[in-house]
């Protein structure tokens, strides 16, 4: 893995937790720069989710055989568990503690699609959100993994070009005539494949590292970021991550030995998984006690989502990724998998 994207992995997510801060404390009538950006910025943390999934999960095909059957099955155990263990969390709160959250409602049915991915309305009437809200870019990480388990039925020469037609005629063409959920009309999909140019310009040695050519791209893309609206979130949004995330495979050389940012890169899936549910709760104080909102976020918050993000790490993600691989049936003997370096290619 690189570190670069792993350090970017773990930006994104904070972005998100600052961004729904702001929704869940302040409904995003923000004073001052910072808290206005995060207001009208911080869901570019998703973009650049995206963009990174689209770049990890190409490079990390690459150097091993699979079939679409064990590819599939990878990529479900290692989000399933802590995704299901926050949802069904979730789902108790909800009936349990209702009153303290801001859309109390949940049902069987919804309740259950969430879990097996299918985008449905939210019985709080506000759009195509699971149980667990943050949740809806996993149904659009499960789709994008079913589209991608077909690069397994082409020479590989082919593999991407496959991925962006399928994409393509799903998108534009069955959400358009009722045979797929306009869920999949969001054009934010493409940045699956932005990630996946980035992946063939790596492998083919077409990005040089570099400090301050790399830099420039990072500036110009959160400089983008911050004075586009998102009309077309594809063009405003969507490109820019592409920009960031280049810049930032580039500067690779520069972040070896970061361990720290490895470590928090690691961590950053379940820091998007718990972060609404700390929120919530730091409002309720907020709300009992009359205490500041900055002072809940930085001094309960932030050092809550470190500690429970990296238990679930721990805990959920690791532990129960290696004991699912254990326990899930093996395809036959596979080759071993060689280093991902471009001499391999």
């Amino acid at each position: 893995m690189l570190i670069s994207i792993q350090a970017l992995r773990a930006l994104a997510a904070w972005m998100v937790v600052c961004h729904h801060f702001m929704q869940i404390f302040f409904d995003f009538h923000a004073e001052g720069p910072i808290g206005h950006f995060f207001s009208s910025r911080g869901a570019a943390g998703v973009d650049i989710f995206f963009v990174i999934s689209g770049l990890v999960i190409y490079l990390s095909t690459l150097s091993k055989p699979q079939t679409p059957q064990r590819f599939l099955l990878n990529r479900l155990l290692r989000i399933v568990p802590a995704y299901w263990f926050y949802t069904v969390l979730t789902g108790l709160l909800l009936v349990s503690a209702g009153a303290y959250l801001p859309h109390p409602e949940v049902t069987w049915a919804t309740f259950v699609q969430s879990l097996l991915f299918i985008p449905t309305e939210n019985p709080g009437g506000y759009g195509l959100y699971p149980t667990l809200n943050v949740g809806w870019t996993l149904n659009y990480e499960v789709f994008f993994y079913l589209v991608f388990s077909l690069m397994f039925l082409a020479p590989r020469r082919l593999r991407p070009m496959l991925v962006a037609v399928v994409l393509f005629v799903i998108v534009e063409g069955a959400t358009r005539f009722g045979w797929a959920s306009r869920f999949y009309a969001n054009t934010i999909v493409y940045e699956f494949l932005l990630g996946i140019a980035i992946g063939v310009a790596w492998r083919r040695g077409w990005i040089r590292a570099g400090l301050w050519w790399p830099l420039a791209l990072v500036g110009m893309g959160a400089v983008a970021i911050y004075w586009l609206e998102p009309n077309d979130r594809l063009m405003d949004w969507g490109l820019p991550s592409a920009l960031i995330v280049l810049g930032c495979v580039a500067l690779e050389p520069y972040f070896k030995g970061a361990r720290v940012l490895k470590a928090l890169g690691d961590r950053s899936y379940s820091v998007y998984l718990v972060h609404l549910l700390v929120l919530y709760a730091g409002r309720c104080i907020v709300q009992q006690w009359g205490a500041s909102a900055y002072g809940v976020f930085f001094g309960f918050c932030v050092p809550l989502i470190a500690v429970v993000s990296s238990l679930s790490y721990a805990l959920l993600e690791k532990r129960l990724y290696r004991w699912a691989k254990a326990w899930a049936p093996r395809t036959r003997a596979q080759p071993v998998a060689l280093p991902l370096t471009r001499q391999n290619w």
